[in-house]
């Protein structure tokens, strides 16, 4: 049996262009949505988003082309898109009643929830990221040899066939290597949560591949252009990471300032899987970033 989160309630929900999107959905109070990484599932909130049910309402939907949502066909260069993965957000928290809600994302999840602030600046309150850079800086920071901890970010950057084929014919193997390589122990993804997490990658590969080859093309334009135009993020910005800075030698602080000026700026010893190895962290840094103010004069209501 597919680990789920107790207590939770399991929906299909509207998207964007008629695609469907499954959500995990408990508790009650001010909505806070959770968007997962990459190789895994909203499973991967289970132990935060208990925490937080306690006093919000939590949504936690598989993003397109993952879990049990739709996976439709790449056949556009915006399909995949962060920009219409995080216009999927906002719908499916429309049609739970919700025009303004936090949002927090991991890894993949991350990129979705950053593009969706930019694109929703009246519709996401308060915007959490969990070990990423942004897309744009994310490639200006890999140089040379250090660059091999991101090949998979080269691979599925390669036109469409051959990356797709690669992974489909070892995709445990592929999908798994992440799984061990990024977490700090095997108390952090218990056998059947990562056989779940194998499970659903290997069954989308396709769209798997889709959604990094758009962070190699069309999202770096949509980045690009927001910079250019000074965009920025104007709610209160949380960034938790681990310090892959000192690792590949740029000042992770100073990238994330650039785009967003209220930022509170976190390292964590934990492994890239944080909310599953510290989930009390991750809880109280969401918490955190609730309690703070988007201006003087409002502060954020359910």
């Amino acid at each position: 049996m597919t680990p789920t989160i107790p207590g939770f309630e399991h929906l299909r929900l509207p998207g964007v262009d008629g695609v469907e999107l499954a959500a995990a959905v408990g508790g009650h109070g001010s909505p806070v949505v959770l968007l997962h990484g990459f190789p895994q599932t909203h499973l991967m909130w289970r132990h935060v988003a208990a925490r937080l049910a306690a006093d919000h309402t939590v949504i936690c939907p598989d993003l397109r082309g993952y879990g049990a949502g739709d996976k439709p066909a790449a056949d556009g260069p915006g399909v995949y898109a962060k920009r219409t993965m995080a216009a999927d957000v906002v719908a499916l928290a429309a049609a739970l009643g919700h025009d303004r809600f936090a949002l927090v994302g991991h890894d993949r999840g991350a990129l979705v929830a950053f593009r969706a602030g930019l694109d929703h600046p009246e519709t996401v309150t308060h915007l959490g990221i969990l070990d990423v850079v942004p897309t744009l800086d994310m490639w200006d920071v890999l140089h040379g040899v250090s660059a091999a901890v991101a090949f998979h970010l080269y691979l599925m950057a390669q036109p469409p066939g051959l990356p797709e084929a690669m992974i489909a014919g070892s995709a445990d193997a592929f999908f798994g290597s992440f799984l061990d390589a990024w977490s700090t122990g095997p108390d952090a993804l218990p056998p059947e949560v990562r056989a779940a997490y194998l499970e659903a990658s290997r069954a989308a590969v396709p769209s798997i591949v889709a959604d990094y080859r758009a962070s190699a093309t069309i999202d770096i334009e949509h980045d690009r252009a927001d910079l250019d135009a000074g965009t920025r993020l104007t709610m209160p910005v949380t960034v938790l990471q681990q310090d892959w800075g000192a690792q590949l030698g740029y000042d992770a602080s100073a990238v994330w300032r650039a785009w967003a000026p209220d930022l509170d700026h976190r390292l964590t010893e934990a492994g890239h899987f944080m909310a599953e190895e510290a989930p009390e962290e991750v809880t109280a840094a969401i918490r955190d970033l609730l309690t703070r103010r988007r201006d003087r004069h409002e502060s954020y209501q359910p």
